[in-house]
């Protein structure tokens, strides 16, 4: 038996459609097909507007980047996650930000409220990202009044949580802005490919002209008006005008249209995965693990700690079954932190990247192949204390 750590929602059919569409003659670059499932997503978790981006990681740096080239950030300090990902900390160092690491809450692995006040009264932060860490939320009641308490923006990581839902909305909606995933391991998937979730409109229209070169042919008419209007712009000159120092961060209208496909799918894929982890959790009762009172929880893998982590892992191995680090542990202890900025010593942060560990859960994952792998975990598992 094999379990892999994700698995391939693109299933058959979607690929044949997805061939006849190709072979009609379709446009594949960025067009009409973007547009339409930048909507379609909007709809589905409640925000104003989407955008549409080539990876989660593009849509992280452009949260930032777009706050700072609209002078949004009068401190150009950020808060970050210790358990997140590498690029939604980069970002800040990218753009040469000053960054600090906030620890993780010891039930959800989001941002640790306690340590994130403590930051935000002595380091006087411009803005934060959280991470809703393996699709659970943070404590968000306390992290956003906070943010409101300090003056800081708020910016979700929504990568590894598309579908959850918190007090009747998604998340990806708190904050003034929400990056989101369709890498090929996640919930759902344009092969590559990200979304940003925002609601403000002079936020939305930078976003677009970010995402393609820093010129304003996507933008809505109005700004895109304004803006010619402001430098003088005539409708020849306009084509080629560039307004702020931009990426090529577009994505093609052959992700969109798998996009759309899968969007159809969402509750489904949700649904299998909140199951997967509540039968997790029951067979795994002497363990660790999240938790976070979420209404609809998209869950993207069972994270626990155990005191014996590489035996785990190698004995999972061994009967074929796929697993990882607990995300990637503390960032404070990655290599490319501690280039920067040295080892970060973080009490809680430190446990998960000692002791973490996180089991498969996929949409293609049956009952069966959970109490495989459930049981397997318990054969040679020592649980850690947290």
């Amino acid at each position: 038996m094999h379990v892999h750590l994700s698995d391939n929602t693109i299933e058959p059919e979607e690929l044949t459609a997805l061939c006849e569409w190709i072979r009609s003659g379709a446009r594949l670059t960025k067009g009409e097909l973007t547009k339409q499932f930048e909507e379609a997503f909007r709809k589905l978790v409640g925000s104003e507007h989407a955008v549409f981006v080539n990876s989660g990681s593009s849509a992280n740096l452009l949260m930032l980047y777009a706050l700072d080239v609209l002078g949004m950030l009068p401190r150009r300090r950020i808060i970050a996650p210790a358990i997140s990902w590498s690029t939604t900390v980069a970002p800040a160092i990218q753009l040469g930000m000053e960054i600090e690491l906030c620890d993780c809450d010891r039930t959800t692995l989001g941002v640790d409220p306690r340590h994130f006040d403590e930051l935000c009264r002595k380091w006087k932060p411009g803005a934060a990202v959280v991470v809703h860490v393996l699709g659970h939320s943070c404590r968000l009641d306390e992290i956003r009044s906070i943010c409101d308490s300090h003056g800081v923006i708020l910016l979700e990581d929504t990568c590894e949580a598309m579908g959850t839902t918190w007090g009747g909305r998604h998340l990806g909606t708190f904050g003034a802005m929400g990056s989101f995933s369709f890498y090929y391991g996640h919930q759902l998937s344009t092969i590559e490919g990200g979304v940003l979730a925002v609601s403000d409109r002079t936020l939305y229209n930078t976003l677009l002209s970010l995402r393609a070169h820093g010129w304003a042919r996507d933008l809505e008419p109005e700004y895109k008006a304004d803006w010619e209007r402001e430098f003088d712009v005539d409708e020849v000159r306009s084509l080629y005008t560039f307004y702020y120092p931009g990426f090529n961060f577009r994505p093609t209208d052959l992700q969109a249209f798998l996009g759309l496909s899968q969007l159809r799918k969402a509750s489904r894929v949700v649904e299998t995965r909140q199951r997967n982890f509540e039968a997790y959790r029951a067979a795994l009762g002497g363990f660790w693990c999240q938790s976070s009172g979420d209404e609809t929880l998209s869950s993207f893998a069972f994270g626990t700690l155990v005191a014996n982590r590489l035996e785990v892992y190698r004995h999972l191995l061994e009967r074929g079954i796929e697993t990882r680090p607990l995300v990637c542990g503390s960032i404070g202890r990655q290599p490319f932190w501690i280039r920067h900025y040295g080892e970060r010593a973080l009490t809680n942060a430190d446990v998960v990247h000692e002791f973490g560990i996180y089991l498969p859960n996929h949409a293609g994952l049956e009952l069966e192949d959970v109490r495989y792998v459930a049981d397997t975990f318990l054969e040679v598992a020592v649980p850690q204390p947290f």
